[in-house]
């Protein structure tokens, strides 16, 4: 017999429901905008969950590097329309296509909330996802069309007031000057414009730059200036909602094949993750030799310069040395047979004899050689990314791997860029505060650029290299390419131009 009084169960908190007859369905979206209010339930794979925040990882770190670049509006959005495309396409709703619009919007649903599952961690991790969020936000609210963009605020339920026609047209000659221009013939468009009411309170940066009306207490804001209140409520239930998900992460029963994904995905913001694409063939036009190597490292980064420095000056590389250059230069396109000719040379202390018993065989099984099945079916393995570089295997004495931006000394570093030519105090000064920042990609990405400036402009101008090919670099062998093409294009544009065949070695 039940002895609880029927009145009494029926009083149960609200917050409490939400676990007693879960109702899995699949979301709609009616509006290319969305403040995530609400979590996604449908089912997607385990691939989809993975893939999906990958993607929209590149995205928002691509748009803190442009924070970090300090590039105006205009620039960033003309930088990341062809990202946005590649990466995190968002068609507006009269594109016409359902299926695809659906598709579209489901993937920005859950990848936004599965990066705020790994971002919530950490009050830092909090801080930098809300920026990147609203960020990526505000570009898409500016470029969203403005009826749907209206249609979208008008759900928001903003405790908004909207001002009548009637008080429109009584007030018509201050609205007016608010937004610039006279009354006169210009009075229709302040007519058409969709105008709002708010406390004054809620609106002081609007107020500061004089682009509302005050009467009352109350400030007329054109429909124009609303960005800056729909953004401002956007950030606001941004932080309360990963606050929430910081105090419920330790209580989640989370499946154990997520935790490590998630895992993945936190530590991928000190640098984005990039798996290398390239084939491994030499690009276009380089003698990849082992002779030509020390030609072609005035193209490497500064952690693979550094492992080549210290291979000539010892003629040795402990274990994660060998490994994180080995795995550069195959990525490159140094072959095999080439590999093991420019170890045994860079191993010149010791004999032949002792060179095969104790390297040859770590040589082969990087390319794949020798080893297992798998390892041989797979073409051995793939070269380090930036964020594997910064996150395993830290350098300890006597050991030349690692970034040099993370694990050198502030006075280390500065002579390693001093000997490779950075010696401008503005770029020095740009590099201490990205390191002191942990933003050591970016720090990388300041060195290159400064390297290149002469190259990149004439690429931006002449169109040879487009915003998706001049993303934030993220991976050492994407340095090196991108370094050697922009330092090759009068060549390459000779041998594609005349037909003949260009030697290029440097």
């Amino acid at each position: 017999m039940n002895r609880v009084d029927a009145k009494r169960r029926n009083v149960v908190d609200h917050r409490k429901k939400q676990f007693a007859d879960p109702v899995f369905k699949e979301a709609t979206y009616p509006h290319r905008l969305n403040f995530y209010s609400a979590p996604p339930t449908a089912d997607i794979t385990l691939e989809q969950f993975e893939q999906w925040a990958i993607d929209r990882l590149r995205i928002l770190a691509e748009l803190e590097a442009c924070s970090f670049r300090n590039r105006t509006p205009a620039e960033t959005a003309t930088h990341m329309k062809p990202l946005l495309d590649k990466y995190l396409p968002l068609d507006a709703g009269s594109s016409g296509n359902p299926k695809l619009l659906h598709a579209q919007r489901q993937k920005d649903h859950y990848g936004h909330f599965i990066l705020r599952l790994a971002f919530a961690s950490t009050e830092d991790l909090r801080r930098r996802f809300t920026r990147v969020e609203t960020m990526l936000f505000r570009l898409r609210f500016q470029g969203d069309d403005s009826r749907e963009r209206a249609a979208f605020v008008r759900t928001l339920n903003l405790d908004w007031e909207p001002v009548s026609e009637a008080e429109k047209r009584a007030l018509a000659p201050q609205l007016a000057a608010t937004v610039g221009f006279g009354y006169g013939k210009r009075a229709p468009q302040v007519l058409d414009e969709e105008w709002c009411k708010v406390d004054w309170i809620r609106v002081p940066d609007l107020i500061e730059s004089r682009k509302v009306f005050l009467k009352a207490g109350k400030a007329y804001v054109p429909g124009r200036e609303q960005q800056s209140m729909v953004l401002n409520a956007f950030t606001k239930r941004l932080e309360q909602a990963l606050e929430d998900t910081a105090r419920a992460l330790p209580n989640l029963d989370e499946d154990d094949r997520l935790a490590p994904i998630l895992d993945h995905l936190s530590k991928n913001f000190v640098a984005p993750d990039a798996s290398y694409t390239g084939t491994g063939a030499a690009v276009d036009g380089a003698e990849m030799t082992a002779r030509n190597v020390d030609n072609l490292a005035q193209h490497f980064p500064m952690c693979m310069t550094h492992l080549h420095r210290s291979l000539r000056r010892d003629a040795h590389l402990k274990h994660f040395g060998r490994l994180q250059y080995s795995l550069f230069l195959k990525g490159i396109g140094l072959n095999l047979e080439e590999a093991l000719v420019f170890w045994r040379s860079g191993f010149a202390k010791i004999t032949d004899d002792t060179f095969n018993k104790e390297y040859r065989y770590n040589v082969r099984h990087v390319y794949g050689d020798v080893g297992g099945d798998s390892n041989r079916r797979s073409g051995g393995y793939s070269p380090y990314s930036c964020q594997r570089i910064l996150t395993e295997h830290a350098p300890g004495s006597g050991d030349a791997h690692g970034c040099p931006y993370r694990h050198f000394s502030l006075e280390n570093l500065g002579s390693l860029l001093r000997a490779s030519g950075v010696t401008d105090p503005s770029v020095l000064a740009g590099v201490k505060g990205d390191t002191e920042g942990q933003k050591f990609h970016m720090a990388c990405n300041r060195v290159f650029e400064h390297l290149h400036k002469t190259e990149l402009k004439r690429a931006r101008d002449e169109g040879v290299m487009t915003a998706a090919q001049l993303e934030t670099i993220v991976h050492p062998n994407e340095y090196f390419k991108r370094s050697y093409v922009l330092k090759n294009m009068d060549r390459e544009k000779a041998k594609k131009k005349g037909g003949v065949d260009v030697k290029m070695e440097g």
